[in-house]
């Protein structure tokens, strides 16, 4: 598509919203400030950011349960569902947050632009939704657990939608190949009851589900919670998921635990890491990393590849292998999103 050029009026209308974003930004700031100084406010209390919404935020605070919309001090960083906080109540049913907590963990990915853009924090594990409709690519699987490896975020595989499943199909066997890695895996389906397979997994932790669109993540949250959250079906004309859910939402479990509902994403990129790190997705290959016969084997062609032998000899999995190598590949891409774009 050619890149269409702007009017002299349209830039100047560009120009004018960019500049009363800015003013309205800089005003609240200093309403803040002269609440804080003046006394206006509260005592402090512990919350957890439960939402974002561009300039505000909904914190739940820890000894009511009570959800208050807060803006947050100009000098904080960009706070995301699942940081802790120190708030304090101001005017009517408002309130101000004063100071994050350290994060324990934090789950980012990159945007289109290539910029790391935070999803939620303070996570505990990593629910990976996939299913056969639609189909997940595999190699997306493994990006994930790439990301929850560097995020030191237990990931735990969920396939879902198994009354669609046949016996034989490939993806029963996907999560049987990673069950053999270590990995925790599930078999479910939303359409059944959860209370002996999924819950025992979510009690007592903070979890976020992640997945392609469609793929089921809010169903299963509708079926744990009894909530309504909104769901789309599969798109008939290009058999994709619709994206339901626009922003991270904190949920709690009836028997105890939390839920992060995420943005429904069809890839998660990784070109913003070093190679090096790639291999902490794949713990099967350490025990043959650095046996190779040459200290820079890129585990391709040369000769003397103890990683390669081992895929002969049937200990890695040539799947993986192949997975690890397009996910290099794919770091040097500008845009890796495309080769699951469509």
């Amino acid at each position: 598509m050619a890149k269409r050029n702007l009017s002299r009026r349209q830039l100047a209308r560009i120009r004018h919203t960019q500049h009363e974003r800015q003013r309205r930004s800089e005003k609240r700031a200093d309403d803040i400030e002269k609440a804080l100084s003046a006394g206006e406010l509260g005592e402090e209390r512990r919350g957890r950011v439960h939402a974002h919404y561009g300039a505000t935020l909904d914190i739940e605070d820890t000894g009511t349960g009570d959800l208050v919309r807060c803006h947050q001090r100009a000098n904080l960083p960009a706070l995301v569902t699942g940081d802790w906080v120190t708030w304090r109540p101001g005017s009517g049913e408002t309130g101000i947050v004063v100071a994050q907590e350290s994060r324990t963990s934090l789950l980012a990915r990159p945007d289109l632009r290539g910029n790391m853009r935070p999803v939620a924090a303070n996570i505990d594990q990593m629910m990976v939704v996939f299913s056969c409709s639609p189909a997940t690519p595999v190699a997306l699987l493994d990006r994930y657990l790439v990301a929850a490896a560097l995020s030191d975020i237990q990931p735990v595989l969920l396939l879902n939608k198994s009354d669609l499943l046949s016996a034989d199909d490939p993806y029963q066997q996907f999560l049987r190949d990673y069950e053999a890695l270590g990995y925790p895996t599930l078999l479910l389906s939303a359409l059944e009851p959860l209370d002996e397979t999924l819950v025992p997994h979510l009690q007592e932790r903070t979890s976020v589900f992640v997945g392609q669109s469609g793929v089921g993540k809010s169903s299963l949250i509708n079926q744990l919670l009894g909530e309504s959250i909104s769901v789309q079906t599969v798109s008939e004309a290009t058999g994709k998921g619709r994206h339901t859910t626009t922003r991270a939402e904190l949920y709690h479990m009836p028997g105890g635990g939390a839920l992060i509902d995420s943005p429904g994403i069809r890839e998660f990129g990784l070109w913003h890491i070093p190679p090096e790190d790639v291999v902490a997705g794949f713990p099967e290959f350490h025990p043959w990393l650095g046996q190779c016969r040459f200290r820079d084997c890129r585990h391709l062609e040369e000769p003397g590849c103890a990683l390669r032998q081992a895929v002969t000899e049937g200990k890695v999995l040539a799947r993986r292998l192949k997975s690890y190598h397009t996910i290099l590949a794919s770091l040097g891409e500008a845009n890796p999103f495309q080769q699951f774009a469509e």
